[in-house]
């Protein structure tokens, strides 16, 4: 977009957003009959039903089996029979099947893409994010697993004599609990590791993005996956994830802070591990000599991508107040030319939230706020014209505590726009919520935003880019502090947490006690002289 969106006031309140041209494939085109029952053939379910459906329209979209405790059980005894032999197999192997899922994902995307639209009503420029982020961990896990997983060696306690390597063993059958809001990336993103460590799946993702899950798995069954290796269930989730969670030996989570620690406490009853990666309030912060037109483009991408139902998602915005007005100005104007739609192809600027529960969210919030002081910038409106679940992307001016907006994770198009002062004020205010897992600085100098981006609380924070640099820079890790969860998917933890490590040391020629006609006090001295040598020529 062009500075002429930089004209008028900052609020209008009567300005609507544009609908993009409505498509001409319908749902009833792409999930069809034959699809659900090839693709849900792959559920673990003794029987009962469960509907999903499409966001922007509210009909039906699929009938899906549903699992008990019970087929819980049965997916993780399958799993773990499969996952010995799969274990066995040498990592270049495991390693060649995400490489081949690499190239069918993206030699494939129309097909996912219209799933992921119709499942999660995002528009499909948003759907694609999913592709581009699975297509690089694939990549990236394809490539440098061996490097990962090979056997390292370590300095023994006595140099030469003390031969140490480093293992690392498959841990069994993960655990996965997957959420609706990124159906691909956070299933198959998160499981590619896993099986390419040498683990079984047994994964629960939210039965409202099922297909697209399911879909996920197939592919990577052409791909070369055996296929009783990755295990799904689908159920309501106070059902069957406490049963994931007895059963499997390390727990993948993705979701809400409050369930996530009804997770930590399972895993931790049965002392195995888990990855937890929950929710957010996470803070953008302009300073007073950011590029204004690029920071305006980055906080509509950060605030509106995905309706903003994503993690790491822009719901508190901070700016130098020499320059919030200008800013605001043309924030304001991106935000209302946004083009809201249904269409299944490119085109369409934002999509729709996912259910009436999301929208129930967001209307109360921003009423709640409204009706308490806050200024409507943009937005603030329910758009059934569009679709039964839209809502305007919305900035509101003049948030302020107790209002929830102010600390609650929304969840949708929705942020709030604060100043400040000083950049010790910016960092403050960016670190006062218990969340912790994303955030963005503006500046035209990379130094001075790098510095800034390392005194705030968050577990990414990206300079000049609202959440994708961070989050797609896979060699690296990414998750959350505080109130934001436990450990991190990506890099080399995002591997290695699906292994347990084992020490293998060889003690060769000289045993770790008294020999060669030393007595105690004679061996004691001799160790005290070669511990003060070590140290003397820095050997680690």
């Amino acid at each position: 977009m062009t500075d002429t969106l930089d004209t008028g006031t900052v609020a209008d309140g009567n300005s609507r957003n544009p609908v993009a041209p409505a498509g001409t494939r319908t749902a009833d085109d792409v999930v069809t009959p034959e699809l659900v029952a090839r693709l849900t053939r792959a559920v673990v379910s003794s029987g009962g039903s469960a509907d999903s459906h499409a966001p922007f329209t509210g009909r039906k979209l699929a009938g899906l089996p549903i699992s008990t405790p019970e087929d819980v059980a049965t997916a993780f005894a399958r799993a773990r029979e499969a996952q010995r032999a799969w274990a066995a197999e040498p990592v270049r192997r495991r390693a060649a099947v995400l490489l081949r899922f690499h190239d069918l994902v993206l030699a494939r995307q129309s097909e996912i893409l219209d799933l992921i639209q119709l499942e999660t009503g995002k528009a499909r420029l948003h759907a694609h994010e999913e592709i581009q982020a699975v297509a690089v961990v694939a990549r990236h896990y394809g490539l440098a697993a061996s490097a990962y997983l090979r056997p390292k060696g370590h300095t023994g306690v006595l140099p030469v004599l003390t031969k140490v390597t480093e293992l690392r063993k498959p841990r069994g059958v993960i655990g996965h609990i997957a959420p609706w809001n990124y159906p691909l990336e956070l299933s198959a993103g998160d499981a590619l590791p896993a099986f390419v460590a040498g683990n079984a799946v047994v994964m629960k993702p939210d039965t409202q993005t099922a297909l697209t899950v399911l879909w996920a798995r197939e592919l990577l069954v052409e791909a070369g996956l055996p296929e009783a290796l990755w295990q799904v269930v689908l159920g309501e989730g106070p059902v069957v994830g406490p049963a994931v969670v007895g059963h499997a030996d390390y727990v993948s989570f993705t979701g809400s802070t409050r369930t996530g620690r009804e997770v930590a406490q399972g895993a931790a009853a049965r002392l195995v591990g888990a990855t937890l990666e929950l929710g957010g309030k996470n803070a953008m912060l302009v300073l007073r000599d950011a590029d204004l037109d690029k920071a305006a483009a980055g906080a509509v991408r950060g605030c509106f991508s995905s309706a903003g139902q994503l993690c790491m998602a822009i719901e508190r915005l901070y700016v130098h107040s020499s320059i919030a007005d200008a800013f605001l100005r043309r924030f304001a104007a991106r935000t209302k030319a946004l083009r809201l739609g249904t269409a299944l192809a490119y085109g369409t600027d934002m999509g729709s939230l996912v259910s009436a529960k999301q929208l129930e969210t967001v209307t109360r919030h921003v009423d709640e706020a409204v009706a308490k002081g806050a200024t409507v910038v943009a937005g603030g409106r329910a758009r059934p014209d569009v679709g039964p679940l839209f809502y305007e992307p919305t900035i509101l001016d003049g948030v302020e505590p107790p209002m929830a907006l102010c600390a609650e994770e929304t969840f949708g198009p929705v942020v709030s726009v604060y100043r400040f002062d000083d950049e010790d004020e910016a960092v403050r205010l960016a670190n006062s919520s218990p969340y912790g897992l994303n955030a963005s600085v503006w500046t035209r100098d990379g130094r001075r935003g790098r510095a800034v981006a390392a005194r705030v609380d968050a577990g990414t924070v990206n300079v000049n880019e609202a959440y994708g640099a961070g989050y797609a820079s896979v060699g690296a890790p990414m998750g959350g502090m505080g109130d934001s969860g436990l450990g991190r998917r990506h890099g080399a933890e995002g591997i290695l947490k699906y292994t347990e490590a084992q020490t293998v040391a060889h003690q060769r020629i000289m045993p770790l006690g008294p020999a060669f006609g030393l007595d105690d006090e004679q061996y004691a001295r001799v160790l005290t002289g070669g511990l003060r040598l070590l140290k003397a020529i820095r050997l680690r």
